[in-house]
């Protein structure tokens, strides 16, 4: 069907990751993910869901009377028409967040959006699928995450944010959207910190704050 795409589920809950943490925020999250990282914790996306029209679509995420909403997944862009819906919402008058894994090509996404890639490290076993000409997609508004699960990935964080310069393309005036994430349970929290303070790493220290509020199964929120 023409103008829709398979859904796995739409709720507004708190943002838990990025810059925009805390803030409430309405998800819509798209089924379907062609990469395998060991840490996923969104398995459930994969496969299944509900196709569901652009006007289907857009008539929850305003009823809930949130300006602000994050494309998702899976993998939000894996699905032929996602930069459709995002021109859709924009349209809206709402504030649009794609968060994306970087293995495919952002360049289609209408650059009003704010892309939240997350380029994988070594130890998430999807390391061969970023497609790094994406990098010349950014922009100050965009934001970088890295999950980290342990010293090698974040020494190849570290060497990614150096030689690539990303500590100044997607930074906004003092706001850093460099962002380091811990893979939630495993990775150790305290030497992380220590490891971005002893190297005065330019980048901003996150855990997944919904995982805090409802706990780490906790699906829609």
């Amino acid at each position: 069907m023409k103008d829709s795409l398979r859904v796995t589920e739409i709720f507004h809950s708190i943002q838990g990751e990025s810059t925009w943490a805390g803030m409430p925020c309405t998800f819509v999250r798209l089924t379907g993910c062609p990469l395998r990282c060991v840490w996923c914790d969104t398995a459930y996306a994969f496969s299944g869901g509900e196709r569901l029209s652009f006007d289907d679509i857009l008539a929850e995420v305003c009823g809930h009377g949130c300006d602000l909403v994050e494309l998702t997944g899976g993998e939000p862009l894996a699905q032929a028409g996602a930069c459709a819906l995002v021109d859709r919402l924009l349209e809206e008058g709402l504030t649009v967040l794609v968060e994306t894994s970087g293995a495919i090509d952002v360049g289609p996404l209408d650059p009003r959006a704010h892309k939240i890639m997350d380029l994988k490290c070594p130890g998430s076993g999807e390391i061969a699928r970023n497609l790094w000409s994406n990098l010349d997609h950014l922009t100050a508004r965009d934001e970088v995450k890295f999950v980290v699960g342990d010293r090698a990935d974040y020494e190849w964080a570290r060497a990614v944010i150096v030689e690539r310069g990303l500590g100044d393309r997607v930074r906004d005036g003092l706001l850093n959207a460099l962002l380091m994430s811990p893979v939630w349970g495993e990775t150790d929290l305290e030497a992380l910190a220590r490891w971005i303070l002893e190297d005065g790493l330019p980048v901003r220290f996150q855990t997944q704050l919904h995982k805090h509020i409802w706990g780490a199964d906790a699906k829609g929120v």
